[in-house]
């Protein structure tokens, strides 16, 4: 099997963090940009093959796509723009055809985590569909499945520190008593590197999280204590629509309410692993699961090996941000 991989979503924030452990684990890294003048800022720019283009394009893809044994999609439509979900499809489909058109040998996808029969939100709804055409494919594919991701840069852990650090006392809408297993954003990573070799025959979600599961206030809370800020206190608002909370986002935090609006809709639910069967995979990370307070120690502790992370002006509107 040759050793490139096509990454897509990299101007984003997962994308751009994929590319080094990839290069790390003897990888050929191949990328796919829109405007690849974006990627100057990132210090293995000079390592990587950059192929300019959209991934809205079938030639396009399909060229990228060329050579490549394993393909990382790591795109959404959340730019708060009508038709989310079509575009998702689409644009989802697109890439897996295309992978079939040039042999690749599999497809890796970090989508939402979500729970069984519900109806979910809009953006959760999405991902989950995602996976699905990836899952009903030529190329055999496998759909990690995360909660919140916990590094900087993050949109959803930007959002809870400067709620944070902002609000010393919040009126929360009910969502903050929701359950949720965040990860770490090196452990996501590890389990996306790995799933680069698994056999041909597994075609099919992993759930990935992190050892704890906590409600969204348990984070705030847990979140304070590692910054050393004093406690904060939550009260509960009885109606407070995602609407409205997304638009408090956006006032407090520097993330757009059109990224805010799909994040919150998605807190409504509670988002906890069913099964973990990764590891029997792809083995834990070193050391074991990072817990809730590590992985916020890290993420407020700066790393000269990596870029900074993108600023919020860039989140609107730009596909190729996952966070």
């Amino acid at each position: 099997m040759t050793r490139r991989v096509l990454v897509t979503g990299v101007t984003g924030y997962l994308g751009s963090r994929l590319v080094v452990p990839l290069l790390e684990s003897g990888w050929d890294v191949r990328v796919l940009a829109r405007t690849p003048a974006k990627l100057d800022r990132h210090p293995w720019r000079s390592q990587v093959e950059v192929v300019q283009g959209d991934a809205t394009d079938t030639d396009t893809v399909e060229a990228a796509m060329q050579d490549v044994a394993v393909a990382y999609y790591l795109l959404h439509s959340m730019d708060g723009a009508g038709d989310l979900a079509d575009r998702d499809h689409e644009m989802a489909k697109t890439f897996a055809d295309a992978a079939a058109a040039a042999g690749v040998e599999r497809i890796v996808y970090l989508g939402g985590l979500h729970p069984a029969g519900q109806d979910l939100s809009e953006h959760l709804a999405s991902r989950a569909d995602v996976g699905q055409v990836f899952l009903d494919g030529e190329v055999p594919a496998v759909v990690l499945q995360a909660a919140i991701l916990i590094g900087s840069g993050s949109a959803s852990f930007e959002m809870l520190r400067h709620l944070t650090h902002r609000l010393p006392v919040m009126l929360t809408p009910r969502w903050v008593r929701s359950r949720i297993q965040p990860i770490a954003i090196d452990d996501v990573l590890h389990y996306l590197v790995g799933a680069a070799d698994l056999p041909s025959t597994v075609n099919r979600t992993f759930d990935v999280g992190g050892p704890d599961v906590l409600t969204y206030q348990q984070m705030i809370e847990g979140f304070a204590d590692v910054a050393g800020l004093h406690r904060r206190l939550v009260l509960i608002a009885p109606v407070l629509t995602p609407q409205l909370a997304s638009l408090w986002v956006g006032l407090v935090t520097p993330v757009p309410s059109s990224i805010a609006r799909p994040l919150v809709d998605s807190l409504v639910h509670d988002v906890v692993c069913g099964e973990h069967d990764i590891d029997q995979w792809v083995p834990a990370p070193e050391g074991g699961a990072t817990s809730y307070t590590e992985a916020v120690r890290r993420a407020l502790t700066p790393r000269e090996d990596l870029s900074p992370p993108p600023a919020a002006s860039v989140w609107p509107g730009d596909p190729d941000w996952v966070g």
